[in-house]
């Protein structure tokens, strides 16, 4: 059985894992809106879910969390890239609803001042900033990953990052 899922596989099609999209057009494996809750998988399904630049184009970032961590197995791995919201990107694309930086996630985490908007937990297992090339965005890399929170409050305009990557842990 295939223990890995590939939320808006879109172009991505991963042949070791499920692949779901909203548009028959990238033919996934199913197809599925994931504003429509619940999913179509069954809880504690997956080892390890997988979702690349999709969580900023939902409704309800906070359920579709949620849901993650219903199919997802404790102990299972949530891989998720989104724009940090200093990218150009993060507003250029009319399909984007949410925004993201450093501590977006610590709300599911039960160490946050506002852990309670859902009892769903996870751990931060990795998180990292990316940046375009160039010398200036190298330094800017560097200064963000010591001081994130300096990075976003100051400096994050005159420095945009383009990526936010983090791996989570159900819990």
């Amino acid at each position: 059985m295939v223990t890995a899922l590939n939320l808006g596989s879109g172009k991505r099609y991963d042949p070791e894992a499920v692949n779901l999209d909203i548009t028959a057009a990238t033919s996934p494996d199913v197809i599925h809106d994931l504003d429509d809750i619940p999913w179509p998988f069954e809880d504690d399904r997956f080892e390890l879910v997988r979702a690349i630049d999709v969580i900023e184009h939902l409704s309800h970032p906070l359920r579709a969390m949620e849901e993650i961590h219903r199919i997802t197995r404790c102990g299972g791995t949530v891989e998720i890239v989104v724009p940090h919201f200093s990218s150009a990107n993060a507003y250029t694309d009319l399909t984007h609803r949410s925004f993201f930086g450093w501590h977006s996630f610590d709300y599911l985490t039960g160490e946050h001042f506002h852990d309670f908007y859902s009892p769903h937990r996870f751990a931060i297992r990795r998180r990292r900033l990316w940046f375009k090339g160039g010398l200036a965005n190298r330094v800017a890399q560097r200064f963000a990953e010591r001081w994130p929170e300096r990075y976003e409050q100051r400096w994050a305009w005159m420095f945009p990052a383009c990526f936010l990557d983090f791996e989570l842990e159900v819990v």
